[in-house]
C-alpha cells in the first residue's frame, strides 16, 4: 500500500501512466469489448435488424454503467482524497457506502428493466422489425444488472489505493469469458440475440466473483462491512457529489444516444446498423482518452488532498499534453482504415457506405475531446463538482441534443453524423473557461473548500 501511494506522491508521468492509466485504459478497452463483442458476432449473421436491436439496447447498458460510475468514480475520488489526508476510518465508510448503495441500485434496475421491458424497448425506438429482438436482449440482460454495477462500480475503488492492476485482471478474465461465450452461444448454438445478452451477463458475474476474492484477501480497507455503512452527508454526499460529473455525462449520453437512434432509424435499419458499428469505433477513440484521464485522477485527487498543488498542476499539464497527442494519433489511424473497420463488423455495401461517413464524424473530434476530458477530470478530481457536471452535460445533451435536431432538419442523416463534432467545439470553449476560473480560485485560496465541503456546510 505504501509503495502504491508513493507513486501518487512522487512518481513521474511515465510511472503514473504505467501504474494508473494503463490499467484503467485496459479496463476501458474491456468495457468497449463487452459492447463490440455482441455487435461483432451478431454481425456475422448478416442481419442488419439484429445489429439495429443491439444498438437500440445499448443505452440501457450505458445507463447502468453511468450508475456504476456514480459509486465507482465518486468513491474513487473520495477515497483518494481520504487517503491523501491519512483518514482510513473515513475510507472504510466510503467503501461500504459504495458497495451497499451499488447493490441496491443494481437490484432496483433489474426489477424495472425486467418488468417493463416492452415499453422501454418502444421508448428506445424499436419498430416492427426490431421490437421482439430488442425485448429479448433487454430481458436477458436485466439479470446481470447487479453484477454490472459491482464489476464496473465497486471495482473502480481499487484505483484509489494506486492498485489498478487487480481490477484490470478481473475485467480481462470477465471479458475473455464474454467473448468465448459470445462465439459459443451465437456461432455454435445459434442463440443469436439471447446468446449475446447471456454472454454479457455471465462475463460480468465472473468478473464480480474475482473482484470479491481480491478485495477480501488483499484490500482490508475496502472490505464492505455493514457496521461502517452510513448515510451521513460527509460520506454519502461526498461520494454522490464527486461521482455526479462522469455519471451525469454517461447517463445523459444514454438519453442522447436513444434520441439519436430514433432519428437515425427513420432513415432505415441499414442506417442504424451503420451508425451502431461506427459508434463503436468512435467509442474506442474517446474512451481510450477517458481511460487515461480516469487513471490519472487518483494522483490529482491525492495531491489535492495533501495540498501539494505544485505537483497536482504538473500531473494535469503533462497528462493533458499526452492525451492531446494520443487523440490526434488515433484520429489519423482510424481515418485511413475506416472502410475496413466497418466491413469487419458486417460486409454489407450499404452499411459500409453510411458507415465511412459516421466513422469520420466520430473520430474527427478526438483532439478536441482530449483537452475537454482533461479539463473535466481536473475539476472533478479537485472536488469542483458543479463545474465538472455542467461541462459534462454540455457535450452529452445540453448542446448536443438541440444541435442534433437542427442538423437533422438541415442536412438529414449526415447532419446527425456530424452533430457531435459541432457540439464538441462549443463544449471545449466553455470547459476551458471553467477550468481557468477554478484554477485561479485555487491559486488565490490555498484552503478553498471543494463543492462537497460547501454543500456539507450549507446542510
Amino acid at each position: 500500500m505504501d509503495r502504491n501511494r508513493s507513486v501518487l506522491e512522487k512518481g513521474n508521468l511515465f510511472e503514473l501512466l504505467v501504474k494508473l492509466s494503463l490499467p484503467a485504459v485496459v479496463v476501458i478497452i474491456i468495457m468497449i469489448v463487452y459492447n463490440i463483442a455482441d455487435t461483432y458476432f451478431i454481425g456475422q449473421t448478416g442481419d442488419p435488424n439484429k445489429i439495429a436491436a443491439i444498438s437500440l439496447s445499448m443505452p440501457m447498458f450505458t445507463i447502468l454503467s453511468g450508475l456504476g460510475t456514480l459509486f465507482g468514480n465518486g468513491g474513487t475520488t473520495a477515497l483518494s482524497i481520504a487517503f491523501g489526508a491519512k483518514d482510513e476510518s473515513k475510507a472504510k465508510s466510503i467503501s461500504s457506502f459504495c458497495f451497499y448503495g451499488g447493490v441496491f441500485v443494481g437490484t432496483l434496475y433489474f426489477i424495472l428493466l425486467f418488468f417493463f421491458t416492452e415499453p422501454i424497448a418502444l421508448l428506445l425506438g424499436a419498430d416492427a422489425d426490431t421490437l421482439d429482438l430488442t425485448i429479448t436482449y433487454l430481458k436477458v440482460f436485466s439479470f446481470g444488472s447487479p453484477f454490472v454495477m459491482f464489476s464496473q462500480g465497486f471495482g473502480s475503488l481499487l484505483r484509489a489505493d494506486g492498485d489498478a492492476t487487480s481490477a484490470m485482471m478481473a475485467s480481462i478474465i470477465g471479458t475473455v469469458s464474454n467473448i468465448v461465450l459470445d462465439a459459443l452461444f451465437i456461432l455454435v448454438f445459434h442463440w443469436d440475440i439471447m446468446g449475446a445478452a447471456l454472454a454479457t451477463v455471465l462475463g460480468n458475474i465472473i468478473a464480480s466473483v474475482l473482484l470479491v476474492g481480491i478485495i477480501f484477501k488483499r484490500k482490508p480497507l475496502l472490505v464492505p462491512r455493514i457496521k461502517y455503512f452510513t448515510l451521513k452527508k460527509e460520506i454519502a454526499l461526498s461520494v454522490i457529489t464527486l461521482g455526479l460529473p462522469m455519471a451525469c455525462s454517461t447517463l445523459l449520453s444514454s438519453i442522447s444516444g436513444a434520441i439519436q437512434n430514433r432519428l437515425v432509424i427513420s432513415y432505415g435499419s441499414i442506417a442504424l446498423a451503420a451508425q451502431g458499428v461506427s459508434g463503436k469505433v468512435g467509442m474506442v477513440v474517446t474512451m481510450l482518452i477517458m481511460g487515461v484521464c480516469m487513471g490519472i485522477q487518483p494522483a490529482i485527487s491525492y495531491n489535492y488532498g495533501a495540498k501539494n498543488y505544485k505537483r497536482m498542476y504538473k500531473v494535469v499539464f503533462e497528462t493533458g499534453i499526452f492525451t492531446l497527442v494520443l487523440g490526434s494519433a488515433l484520429a489519423v489511424i482510424v481515418f485511413f482504415v475506416k472502410d475496413q473497420v466497418v466491413a469487419a463488423f458486417i460486409d454489407n455495401a450499404e452499411v459500409i457506405s453510411y458507415g465511412r461517413v459516421f466513422v469520420l464524424a466520430a473520430v474527427v473530434i478526438a483532439p478536441f475531446y482530449a483537452v475537454y476530458q482533461m479539463g473535466q477530470t481536473f475539476m472533478q478530481s479537485t472536488g469542483k463538482a458543479s463545474y465538472a457536471i455542467f461541462a459534462s452535460l454540455l457535450d452529452k445533451g445540453l448542446i448536443f441534443i438541440p444541435v442534433m435536431l437542427v442538423m437533422d432538419y438541415l442536412f438529414g442523416i449526415y447532419g446527425i453524423a456530424f452533430a457531435h463534432a459541432v457540439t464538441m467545439v462549443f463544449s471545449l470553449i466553455v470547459t476551458l473557461i471553467l477550468t481557468r476560473k477554478w484554477s485561479l480560485t485555487l491559486g488565490e485560496e490555498t484552503n478553498t473548500f471543494s463543492d462537497t465541503e460547501e454543500i456539507e456546510e450549507a446542510c
